[in-house]
């Protein structure tokens, strides 16, 4: 038993298996669509939603205020370790499965359960938080025109709770309120057929809407800068270093993503090359874009004004700073605009973590870890549906029915204990194979691996100790599923 938990598989036999004509993806992504991956997958419920909280704090932690930008900068160089160690693995092992596939091959199949088990914290759990942030910001969308959808159809029961005279007005069944987040099933239902239809469709999909957010965003910028006022910026730090850390900590969730580049590493014409450029390349263009938002957004509201604001106005930082700002001409206008370019954001992550998920069951299930439908794939369309579909049913189920608060945190520190045993498996590959070809190569090994390390530890320190009990639950309850399941039907057993 002891011998299976920790037998690796070596890289030879995972490129291999990946060769079966019967569990082939479709090769038709190019360096451009991948970089546009990243980037949808990274600009959206992040800076859209949670630098409002980071700025102004919580129960639960200080805010960081103007060192917001500060925060991002740590958060940024924190992941930029491990994009590198992403970024060797990825060239070296063009297999999707993401950090799971590599720990297979250098920590063994316990670590790589683990670590298979972890991200359906960051793809599934994290993209329960989007749909649900989503459904807030298509809510006040669609009410610039007019269009109200009742609270009932819009909220989480545990929310609906909160908003007093909400469950008078929903409709009832025995006596009992109906009340559940039907815009947020619906998204999750449009994406996930999107993305059974095809890799190449749903790649055109977000090339379309990383455009459009991309452009809102530099409106935002364009606007708001004309209303920043520098002493705004003072005091820089309300906080101290307590308050920059714990802002470091949440708005990692606008950084997460990148990773999921990985995840179709076997839909990539060119992985050895593309690949790389894809990872590294569109978390340089996110950083840049999200210092310059934090700028501009607590360079127009102080720390004083925004730590009054109610929880549900941080949670739309950028329409609640135009408001602040007080445009007396097209002000409402230009709200409309960037609650449309939220709604887009958020789309578009949810296309790319709803891709990532299915793809690290496929390559669960190719190893015996998870019964073989999940490695199932489309006769047509030569994607897997029945995991994409699955997934796709559990999140909009989920999102009907749950608030975003906590998910936020669960999403970090299960996505922070993936990226540090990332950077762990370069460190192992390089001592154990080290004339292994590497198409791409991590710079001053081991220094900046045992900085990734090291880095996220920290992020995951600014979180709040409640986040850790969750994270160690998930952890048993996976342990349990692998013991019942993946331990006895593994493709590794058979060759001990």
């Amino acid at each position: 038993m002891f011998k299976q938990l920790f037998k690796t598989k070596s890289i030879n036999a995972i490129m291999h298996e990946s060769e079966d004509p019967n569990k082939q993806l479709k090769r038709s992504l190019g360096a451009f669509d991948v970089v546009l991956l990243g980037i949808g997958a990274i600009v959206g419920a992040g800076i859209f939603a949670t630098i409002g909280t980071a700025a102004a704090g919580d129960l639960a932690r200080p805010g960081a205020g103007p060192a917001l930008m500060l925060s991002f900068v740590i958060t940024a160089v924190a992941c930029g370790f491990a994009a590198l160690c992403y970024a060797e693995f990825a060239a070296m092992v063009p297999i999707s499965g993401s950090a799971y596939t590599y720990s297979y091959g250098t920590l063994g199949e316990l670590v790589a359960w683990i670590i298979g088990w972890d991200l359906i914290i960051e793809y599934a759990v994290g993209n329960v938080a989007v749909a649900v942030s989503w459904a807030n910001y298509f809510k006040t969308f669609v009410a610039g025109f007019g269009i109200h959808i009742p609270g009932w159809m819009s909220t989480d029961y545990r929310t609906a709770a909160k908003i007093p005279g909400l469950f008078e007005s929903a409709p009832h069944i025995l006596g009992v309120p109906i009340v559940c987040n039907i815009p947020a099933i619906g998204i999750v239902a449009l994406i996930t057929t999107v993305l059974v239809i095809g890799i190449k469709e749903s790649s055109r999909m977000n090339a379309v809407m990383v455009i459009i957010k991309i452009i809102i965003l530099g409106f935002f910028i364009f606007i708001g800068v004309q209303y920043v006022k520098p002493e705004n910026w003072s005091p820089f730090a309300p906080n101290g270093w307590s308050g920059i850390q714990a802002g470091a900590a949440v708005v990692f969730f606008a950084y997460i993503g990148f990773d999921a580049v990985s995840t179709v590493a076997e839909e990539v014409k060119n992985p050895k090359r593309d690949l790389p450029v894809g990872i590294i390349g569109s978390l340089i263009i996110c950083t840049i874009l999200y210092i310059t938002v934090a700028a501009v957004f607590t360079g127009i509201i102080p720390y004083k004004a925004l730590v009054k604001m109610l929880a549900t106005q941080q949670a739309e930082p950028l329409t609640m700073a135009i408001h602040y700002a007080n445009i007396e001409k097209y002000g409402n206008l230009f709200v409309g605009i960037i609650a449309f370019g939220s709604v887009i954001a958020h789309t578009a992550v949810l296309l790319v973590f709803q891709l990532g998920q299915p793809r690290i069951f496929f390559s669960m299930a190719r190893d015996g870890l998870l019964p073989p439908k999940f490695a199932e794939v489309h006769p047509k369309f030569r994607t897997p549906y029945f995991a994409t579909i699955l997934t796709g049913t559990a999140v909009g189920v989920t999102a009907m029915f749950t608030s975003i608060d906590e998910m936020v945190d669960l999403t970090n520190i299960g996505t922070l204990f993936a990226f540090i045993l990332v950077c762990i498996g370069i460190l192992i590959l390089r001592k154990r194979e080290p004339d292994r070809p590497r198409a791409f190569k991590v710079p001053f090994v081991p220094f900046l691996p045992l900085m990734g390390i090291a880095a996220c530890f920290y992020l995951m320190l600014g979180l709040p100790w409640i986040t850790w009990v969750r994270f160690a639950g998930w952890l048993i309850l996976g342990m349990l599923v692998y013991r019942s399941y993946g331990f006895k039907h593994s493709k590794l057993k058979s060759i001990i």
